[in-house]
């Protein structure tokens, strides 16, 4: 699939980075204004631009290479601008980073890779033995969109930056590299929750062109 072929056909469904959106725990945009996108009310806000966005992008590839480095008992396949849709609800979709293949039992599943950015304790806390909750809801996303897939593994690369030295002026980054694993045995009711708010949203409210009521965080 081309890149713009794939951009116009995350128009007409829901994708994992808007999972969270729906259930109202994303800090960047609420169920209303995902609403009033979908339904042609609101334009998306161009992010492509943005310098943390241009550095996970960039950082992708590198990371799921190094992953098949680390790990070789996973069998990795990546598919540029590749887009699976729910052979039950094709408004859901699925564009994973990679495919995994456990090559000592041929389960299936897939590699999110992220990157965040880290200046201070409460940084460190929404990565704390867990990943941030809007990230959670896209894990299991995927897992709603592909039930062949029986495992799901996030690697983060996590920036932190110091305040800069007196002296040189000079910041002196570096990375923690985290990796948090989830079997889809272990998610079932909160795939099947969050399955039922995407559908809702979906046929009862941008089909029928419903403002849904407001979900804060």
């Amino acid at each position: 699939m081309q890149y713009e072929q794939w951009l116009t056909e995350r128009k007409s469904g829901i994708g994992g980075s808007e999972a969270a959106i729906i259930m109202g725990k994303s800090p960047y945009m609420t169920n209303a204004e995902l609403w009033e996108i979908k339904t042609g009310q609101r334009m998306r806000e161009d992010i492509s631009d943005k310098e943390r966005v241009i550095y996970g992008k960039e950082c992708e590839q590198y990371l799921i290479k190094i992953f098949e480095l680390d790990y070789p008992e996973y069998e990795v396949t990546h598919v540029d601008y590749d887009l699976q849709r729910s052979n039950d609800y094709p408004f859901l979709f699925a564009s994973n980073d990679a495919y995994l293949k456990e090559k000592s039992t041929n389960r299936l599943g897939f590699l999110e890779t992220k990157t965040g950015l880290i200046k201070c304790k409460a940084d460190w806390e929404h990565w704390n033995n867990q990943i941030p909750i809007y990230y959670a809801y896209q894990m299991l996303h995927y897992f709603m969109v592909r039930p062949d897939f029986d495992f799901g593994i996030c690697k983060a690369q996590l920036t932190v930056i110091p305040e800069a030295d007196e002296e040189t002026n000079f910041k002196n980054i570096f990375h923690s590299t985290r990796h948090y694993y989830y079997e889809r045995a272990d998610q079932l009711d909160a795939i099947e929750e969050l399955r039922a708010h995407e559908i809702h949203f979906w046929t009862e409210h941008v089909l029928k062109n419903k403002r849904p009521p407001l979900i804060l965080m």
